[in-house]
């Protein structure tokens, strides 16, 4: 129990790990949703290659949007894509990274999918088997061309009486599974050995660069997570004296059980300084507006100063609260 407590943490601390779980969760998904599902070629010359490439890529369309949808680090990437100038500039090499990290992990659940649609090979023989060359078969020879688009249309349904003792659809059916599979392992083969290219030439690139887009995509990610953190720490606050407010008469009751929850976070007097200049919905709004158009820069060196009795402080660069006349409380950058 100790040992998946301790996995569960690390993935849940770690944003590309848990990237990592949910690629591997939709691979098996699809997967398994191919082996579960009833594969049935309507056997009509119209609508076998519609069916058959449809069931081949269709699904890998849905499975690298769902790939999109669940990756955090898409709405991260498109965030810093549109936000505006403000304070902050922003670094392209960044918004490469994290394009190029949540495009691989979009693409192995739909590469999955498609190599075992290959390797099993009923897709590829329900879309081409009507394309075949009958001159190269003996049964499909000597019929008239109507008839042989009929056979060759029938080939994936074996059950067909027309087809069930015809020699010259087991040899089409095993003519185009064996090209699928051939398609199928060469592709496997070249991403394998895209991959393992990718892996041991990387460090022979600027490794520097790399490094620091890494680290400032990871950067963007955790400040994002904090800045969600805060807001709800200060939305709980908010709340929580508004209905102090609200009910007067039981503000002494309240106030022995908001001490008994404080004691589980930062304590009261930390409380106190979250909300210190931010005292109604307009401020409120003008934080958030604020931390949209304006990101404080990437500049910690005058974020901290002595606090006139001695304490340390970290507060933001934001102006004077236009109501109380007291600042507002900043996030760092750190």
């Amino acid at each position: 129990m100790d040992r998946f407590r301790m996995i569960f943490q690390y993935f849940q601390s770690n944003s590309e790990s848990v990237m990592n779980g949910i690629c591997g969760l939709l691979t098996l998904a699809g997967i398994k949703m191919y082996t579960s599902i009833d594969f049935s070629c309507p056997c009509l010359p119209q609508y076998n290659m519609a069916y058959g490439l449809g069931i081949m890529f269709v699904p890998p369309i849905a499975l690298f949007l769902c790939g999109l949808i669940l990756n955090r680090q898409s709405l991260v990437m498109l965030e810093e894509w549109s936000r505006p100038q403000g304070r902050r500039k922003k670094d392209l090499a960044v918004i490469r990274y994290l394009c190029s990290s949540i495009m691989q992990r979009a693409m192995v659940a739909p590469a999955a999918w498609i190599i075992v649609t290959l390797l099993d090979g009923k897709c590829l023989i329900c879309a081409f088997s009507s394309s075949m060359d009958p001159e190269k078969f003996v049964d499909f020879a000597s019929a008239s061309p109507v008839q042989v688009q009929q056979l060759l249309a029938k080939v994936p349904c074996k059950d067909e009486e027309l087809m069930r003792n015809n020699t010259s659809r087991k040899a089409v059916s095993r003519y185009l599974r064996c090209w699928s599979q051939a398609l199928g392992w060469s592709i496997l083969l070249i991403l394998i050995i895209a991959a393992f290219l990718a892996r041991w030439l990387r460090p022979c690139f600027n490794q520097a660069a790399l490094l620091q887009a890494r680290h400032w995509s990871n950067y963007i990610d955790i400040e994002q997570k904090i800045f969600e953190e805060t807001c709800c720490e200060h939305s709980r606050l908010f709340a929580h004296k508004c209905i102090l407010h609200f009910f007067e008469s039981m503000r002494q009751e309240i106030k022995l059980h908001s001490c008994s929850l404080s004691r589980e976070g930062e304590g009261a007097e930390g409380d106190q300084d979250l909300l210190r200049g931010i005292t109604d919905q307009d401020q409120v709004n003008k934080l958030l507006k604020r931390w949209y158009y304006e990101k404080p820069p990437l500049d910690v060196s005058k974020a901290t100063q002595r606090h006139p009795l001695g304490q340390e402080r970290s507060p933001l660069p934001w102006a004077d609260s236009p109501r109380t006349g007291s600042k507002l409380p900043q996030h760092t950058d750190v």
